[in-house]
Parts: C-alpha cells; sequence; structure tokens
C-alpha cells in the first residue's frame, strides 16, 4: 500500500487532473500527500528585473499561491497533505522532483502529463518522462485531455513546475 504519495503542481489542468487522481489513491490507501511546486527563476531571467521589481519574489509568491489551492483542495478530502515550494536557478526540474521523491521518501510520485509526441515534445522536452526513467519508486503518469493540453497565458506564465 502506498503511505506518502507525492505530487508535483503547477495549477495547469493536467497538474490537477494528476492531483485529483492522486487523492483518490490517498482516500484508498490512507496514504499523506506532499505536493511540489518548483520555482525555475532562470525561466524567467529577461535582463530587466531592475525594471519589473522584485520578479522572483512574485514567482515565489505565485508558487505559495499554487501549493495554497492545491493543499486546499486535498485538505477538503479529509486527506493529510504537506506542501514544498523549491526554488533553483536552472537545475532541471524532473531532478528535484526525483530529489524531493527522496527526501521524503515517497511510495509514489504522481504526475499529470500533456501527452506530447513528435516534434513539440523534442522542442519542449518532458520533466514527466525524465521523471519515469531516474525515479526511485513508482510513478503514476495521468494524461491529459485534449482540452487540458493548452494551457492559458496565464497559466504558461505562472508555469514554474514540472511536467511538459
Amino acid at each position: 500500500m502506498y503511505e506518502r504519495i507525492l505530487v508535483p503542481v503547477d495549477a495547469s489542468p493536467t497538474s490537477m487532473l494528476g492531483l485529483d487522481e492522486a487523492i483518490k489513491l490517498a482516500k484508498l490507501t490512507g496514504a499523506s500527500v506532499r505536493l511540489v511546486h518548483v520555482v525555475d527563476q532562470l525561466t524567467f531571467v529577461t535582463g530587466f528585473e531592475v525594471y519589473t521589481g522584485d520578479l522572483i519574489g512574485m514567482l515565489r509568491e505565485a508558487g505559495q499561491k499554487v501549493l495554497g489551492e492545491a493543499k486546499a483542495r486535498v485538505e477538503a478530502r479529509g486527506v493529510a497533505v504537506t506542501s514544498f515550494l523549491c526554488d533553483t536557478f536552472g537545475a532541471r526540474v524532473c531532478d528535484l522532483v526525483i530529489d524531493q521523491a527522496k527526501e521524503w521518501k515517497a511510495d509514489l510520485i504522481v504526475i499529470g502529463s500533456h501527452g506530447r509526441r513528435g516534434m513539440s515534445r523534442l522542442f519542449l522536452g518532458s520533466d514527466a518522462e525524465m521523471v519515469i526513467r531516474m525515479a526511485p519508486v513508482p510513478v503514476l503518469l495521468v494524461r491529459g485531455t485534449d482540452a487540458t493540453a493548452s494551457p492559458s497565458i496565464a497559466q504558461a506564465s505562472a508555469r514554474v513546475t514540472m511536467p511538459a
């Protein structure tokens, strides 16, 4: 049975599908959930930070909001939950998810994935695929539908975590 389920979240529809599946599993097995959100500062370095104020602070605040909303979603279902905000400057998101799984001693990682194929996958990469390849524990990949595969501009700008 699973006792510790790690769920990377980024507020995209696919990560929320993954979260919902993790909640169902946690309810069935009595597991606790750990939410992980990665703020990748390198993604948002523009050279104009002097003029835009505290961009990194805003990214962290957005990450805390994502975690807070996801945490409330889990708590509303009566599942024990903790959260972790990871801050990085250019490290691969998949590596940070794997590190967190090891540190927290997760039994399972649940990830929502866009399920891209072909050229779009080559250009965008796949953190979900790398997590599957390197994970020290089983990984449940929850594929989004076509309707969830295209995040809004607001979600894209708030994307500071995982799966492509």
